[in-house]
């Protein structure tokens, strides 16, 4: 069965856009190859969050990832950095990776400008951690957005460096997952493509009924249609975009009739779309509320994903160890 591995900065609540985009297919996924999915608080620490924040992300992280449907006892699900060996093995990547090549990373240049007071080591060799995470599983595939694929190829020129440092054939090179069609896209509410935290148009997985009705009521849209068959704005074809993916379809029929016959009234669509986010949503707010009083749960699930981890993890850096020299200590 060919592994797939998947990472999650401990940086805020899922929302509807990270739930249709990756999660739906995550869940699915786990079913079909081996899956790790690891919350990654090691990467969260090049913006040096206090303790407390770092705390509270990673447990909501864990019970979002749990209410939505990843399933503890069928996947992976672990927290970086109760795989110790992740960071020998960043250790070791980072011995022989190269200034140019890190410093050459778009996200890096990004960060540099958008940070110029903090460009910490970290994020130099955030592409090498990345690896590490990659390569301490031997994972076949990587699901990633665009954003990542340059350190998805680092992963690769790091694997097959080790090849002909070691002259051994040991990591595997790994792909990107591709979802293809079933990479959904939810737009925002404020007339973007995009749904997302930094751009505060998002409804989150745990938002009350209250806060969801409030920020649809408030989503943008135009003066409405003055002619039958009159094309759709963006703000317009966000709305009904997200009606497809919560709404029934004579739901989504009907109020594209009244839009094409010059008859809708956004308030009332706007309604419509509200509950139907909250029938949505309900079961797994109501999970997340349920999970969030379980600590004994959570620390149960916590510690048998990090010893899940390490069986893969530990064999990973005690092979490593041997074929670069050092004696083993580790098994």
């Amino acid at each position: 069965m060919e592994t797939v591995l998947s990472g999650i900065r401990p940086t805020g609540n899922l929302h509807l856009g990270n739930y249709f985009g990756a999660m739906k297919n995550f869940v699915r996924m786990q079913y079909e190859h081996q899956c790790f999915f690891f919350i990654a608080d090691y990467h969260s620490l090049t913006t040096h969050p206090n303790p407390q924040n770092l705390q509270y992300n990673v447990k909501q992280v864990l019970i979002e990832y749990l209410a939505s449907g990843i399933d503890p006892e069928i996947a992976t699900i672990y927290v970086q950095s109760d795989l110790p060996e992740t960071a020998e093995l960043y250790l070791f990547l980072n011995m022989n990776a190269y200034l140019g090549e890190l410093e050459r990373c778009a996200t890096f240049k990004d960060k540099v400008r958008q940070q110029p007071n903090n460009v910490n080591a970290g994020l130099l060799t955030y592409p090498t951690l990345m690896a590490a995470d990659i390569l301490i599983h031997n994972a076949d595939y990587v699901p990633v957005g665009k954003d990542q694929e340059a350190h998805l190829e680092l992963t690769r020129v790091f694997a097959c460096r080790f090849k002909r440092l070691y002259d051994v054939d040991y990591f595997k090179e790994p792909k990107a997952y591709n979802f293809d069609e079933d990479l959904v896209k939810i737009p925002g509410l404020d007339g973007s493509l995009k749904m997302g935290k930094s751009e505060g148009n998002a409804i989150y997985l745990k938002d009350s009924p209250q806060e969801i009705r409030k920020k649809i009521m408030r989503a943008k849209t135009d003066e409405g249609p003055t002619q039958d068959n009159q094309p759709k704005s963006q703000e317009i074809t966000n709305l009904f975009t997200l009606m497809k993916y919560v709404s029934k379809p004579e739901t989504v029929v009907y109020f594209e009739q009244a839009y094409n016959n010059c008859s809708i009234r956004y308030g009332d669509m706007k309604k419509q779309l509200a509950e139907d986010v909250i029938s949505f949503c309900d079961p797994i707010r109501e999970r997340i509320m349920e999970l969030s009083e379980n600590d004994a749960y959570l620390e149960k699930v916590m510690r048998t994903g990090a010893e899940k981890a390490r069986v893969s993890g530990a064999k990973t850096v005690s092979e490593v160890r041997k074929i670069i020299g050092f004696k083993n200590k580790i098994m």
